[in-house]
């Protein structure tokens, strides 16, 4: 069985919540800390030099095929929170991240997550089984292989 690894490839966002991500008691809706998820998996990008576009332009999709979300505490309206991501490396053909969204102001916990991504080929939308060329020199670089 090929087993994730936690890697030292980590980032983080900033995130101001706005008033159109609560409820009407001022809470962050819990879909929106998917959101915040993406945030944090954009900012990864930029930082290691992987963003969706050099995906796409290495002819791929990385649809999520698994999402989790664990909820600790609230966010409100006008809280600044930290979205905090961490890759996980593993041999088979997908992208595991783990992820950790703070209270910037008082560092408490707001919710704990994962997502894997796998390869889908733009040209026929196939599923691919093996890590493509560009993720494996990805690694390379980074040092993870």
């Amino acid at each position: 069985m090929k087993k994730a690894v936690e890697t030292q490839l980590k980032t983080n966002v900033a995130i101001k919540v706005r008033f159109s991500e609560t409820d009407s008691m001022s809470v962050v809706w819990h879909g929106n800390y998917i959101r915040y998820f993406e945030d944090a998996r954009e900012a990864f990008g930029d930082m290691y030099g992987i963003t969706y576009l050099d995906v796409f332009s290495n002819g791929y999709y990385m649809p999520l095929v698994s999402l989790s979300c664990d909820y600790k505490s609230s966010l409100r309206y006008g809280d600044e929170a930290l979205a905090e991501i961490t890759f996980w490396n593993t041999p088979s053909a997908k992208a595991i991240f783990k992820y950790r969204i703070f209270n910037k102001t008082t560092n408490r916990l707001a919710a704990t997550g994962s997502t894997i991504q796998v390869f889908l080929s733009v040209s026929d939308n196939a599923l691919s089984i093996n890590n493509p060329a560009f993720f494996e020199n990805w690694k390379q670089k980074m040092g993870l292989l």
